[in-house]
Formats: structure tokens, C-alpha cells, sequence
């Protein structure tokens, strides 16, 4: 059967003379041509649905922060690698609370993606909330961690974690430790770490890690819980001492320093991640293929750069596993709050 013109053709190919602008096809009835009109109307659809796809990432921290670049970096190679749109919403507020209730009622179809962090396991433990961190989505990825360093001025006394500690139980409530807080994922951490040392401390909160730098610098308080990349140039220097970092292992940039878990606090582990989850009843083979794309993203030779240069270690956990994950940080959040009776004004 010979065409007169290309069987789906453009809509610039359209021509007068043909039946709502196509040609008949040499050979066949009027109805076949209609069938045929129909058939290639669907497969347009179809084909302007799959270019059209718009993802919708919700960041629950203002722009400019650590988690809008990591977002933005990773929708954009998501974006040119696989065809798709990608939007970034900023929804700040509430502890990351107003993004996360606005994404647990989102359609599950995949096409809305939250970036959570650690205040997603904590929240629930503070607060009453319309959503269950562990029911109300799917999880798809950690992406990345941020290790945490305990530091002190470079004048201290102090030359290893055990050594603050010992002075700690000679001289209770006298020394300090900053950071953000209170009710923050450090604030918490140093909680948990108190309770296994039974050494007592005092937490001075500030409302960023910035300030708590600052502290230290003053000499105001004796110490700081700090992300790595905030206290990088002043151990470098010498204007700061590591003790400990929370990460599970030591960390590429400070292999001299030990982690907390060597000191014999072998289930101790804190540290600042990112992970990204979708509405719960979201299709299985919709949450996978985000994982891949998120993977890919996160391996891309233009991404692994700035995540280092963010102070970010590549995690890349999904599935199951960060499902699994999740679970373990709510159980240990919970068990610390309440044992160390924090709570929000």
C-alpha cells in the first residue's frame, strides 16, 4: 500500500483537500483513514506526555542553602540526561515541616520528589504532625552525608575526645560545647554521645553553625560540633583542634582523626544527610527509576566536583536499605529526646 505522505505527519505536512487536513491513503476506505487518524492522534499524545513530564522538587530549606544547591545540581543533570523538566520549590518553614505535609499529599505518580534530612526522623518526636515520616512516603535515596567534626581552639588543653571528656567529669555542667539548636540534628548527637560518655556538658545553641564557629573563636564556649567543611580552613591552620568526627569511620580529609566509634561508643554515629522520598503509593518501577536517575546523577563527572566542594560524601543508599536506615535514625532519635527530655518552645 503506497502513501500519499508520511503516516503521523506534522502538522506542518497538512494539506487542503484531505479529510480535517490529511490526504486519503492510496488504496484503502475513507474508514481505515479515519481508524488511521485516530491511531496517530493517541501516538501524538503519548509521545507530547513523555516530553512534557515536569519533576517537581520540594526543598524544604531556603535557596542558596546547602540542600537548594544539591538539588538544583542534581535536577539539572537529571533534566538534560533524561528529557525531562525539572522544577525546584524552595517551601522553608516550620523545620522543614510546611514542605514535607505539602509533599505527603501530592499525587503519588512520581512527578513530586521531597528532599528530606535528618529533621525528617526527628520532627515526630517533637511535634504533632498530619503525616508518618515511615508511612506516609516511599523512600527513593540518601544521597549524600555531611561529616560532623568536635573541635576545640587550638590552645586547649585538651588533645584527644577522652582527655575533654575526663575534665568533663572532674568539673561537671562547667564545660561547653556549640553548635546549632536546639533540637537539632547536633544537638540531639551530642545528647546521645553524653549519655554513653556520663560525662556532663553544657549545650550552648546557636541559630547556625556560623555563630558557634564564631563562639569558639572568641573563646566563649570550649568547643564545637560543627560540619567538617565549616571548620575546615581553621584546622588546616592551626586555629582549631580536632578531637573526634561523628562519622562512622574516619573521614579522607582528617585521617589522623579518630571517630567517635573508636573511643569504644561503637554504635555511635551522627552526621547531616540528605535523601530524597516521594508520597507513599507511589509505583514501585516509578521509585526505582528515580533511584537510577538520582544514582547516575550524583556519579555524573560534572556533580562529583561541587559535592566536594560542598564538603558532601556521595552515599547513594536506596531502596530498601535507606528504608532501613530511616527506621533505625527515628528509633535512635526518639530514644535520645526522650531520655535527654529535649523539647521545642
Amino acid at each position: 500500500m503506497k502513501l500519499i505522505q508520511p503516516l503521523c505527519p506534522s502538522p506542518a505536512g497538512l494539506t487542503r483537500g484531505s479529510i480535517f487536513g490529511w490526504r486519503w491513503i492510496a488504496g484503502s476506505s475513507p474508514a481505515m483513514t479515519v481508524v488511521t487518524i485516530a491511531l496517530c492522534a493517541l501516538l501524538g499524545v503519548a509521545a507530547q506526555a513523555q516530553t512534557s513530564r515536569m519533576i517537581k522538587f520540594v526543598v524544604p530549606f531556603a535557596p542558596g542553602g546547602t540542600a537548594d544547591i544539591l538539588a538544583r545540581l542534581l535536577a539539572e543533570e537529571i533534566g538534560k540526561a533524561h528529557g525531562v523538566g525539572t522544577l525546584i520549590e524552595n517551601r522553608a518553614g516550620a523545620g522543614t515541616i510546611i514542605a514535607t505535609e505539602a509533599a505527603s499529599r501530592a499525587t503519588p505518580d512520581g512527578n513530586t520528589v521531597l528532599f528530606n534530612a535528618n529533621a525528617f526522623v526527628i520532627n515526630p518526636h517533637l511535634r504533632k504532625l498530619s503525616y508518618d515520616p515511615l508511612t506516609s512516603f516511599e523512600p527513593i535515596c540518601q544521597l549524600v552525608s555531611s561529616p560532623q567534626v568536635i573541635a576545640v581552639g587550638g590552645a586547649a588543653p585538651y588533645r584527644s575526645l577522652m582527655e575533654m571528656f575526663d575534665a568533663a567529669r572532674a568539673r561537671p555542667g562547667a564545660l561547653t560545647l556549640a553548635s546549632v539548636g536546639p533540637a537539632s540534628t547536633q544537638h540531639i548527637a551530642f545528647e546521645m554521645l553524653k549519655h554513653l560518655a556520663r560525662v556532663n556538658m553544657t549545650f550552648v545553641p546557636f541559630n547556625g553553625n556560623g555563630p558557634a564557629v564564631n563562639a569558639l573563636l572568641g573563646k566563649h564556649v570550649d568547643s564545637v560540633l560543627v560540619n567538617y567543611s565549616e571548620v575546615a580552613e581553621q584546622l588546616q591552620d592551626g586555629t582549631f583542634r580536632a578531637l573526634a568526627t561523628t562519622s562512622r569511620s574516619r573521614i579522607g580529609e582528617l585521617p589522623q582523626v579518630p571517630a567517635v566509634a573508636e573511643f569504644g561508643f561503637n554504635d555511635f554515629e551522627a552526621e547531616v544527610w540528605f535523601g530524597t522520598v516521594v508520597p507513599a503509593r507511589t509505583p514501585a518501577a516509578v521509585v526505582s527509576e528515580l533511584a537510577d536517575w538520582l544514582r547516575a546523577a550524583l556519579d555524573a563527572r560534572t556533580v562529583k566536583p561541587k559535592l566536594k566542594a560542598l564538603g558532601l560524601y556521595t552515599v547513594g543508599r536506596c531502596g530498601a536499605a535507606f528504608a532501613a536506615d530511616l527506621r533505625r535514625r527515628f528509633d535512635d532519635y526518639g530514644r535520645a529526646i526522650r531520655e535527654s527530655n529535649i523539647r521545642v518552645e
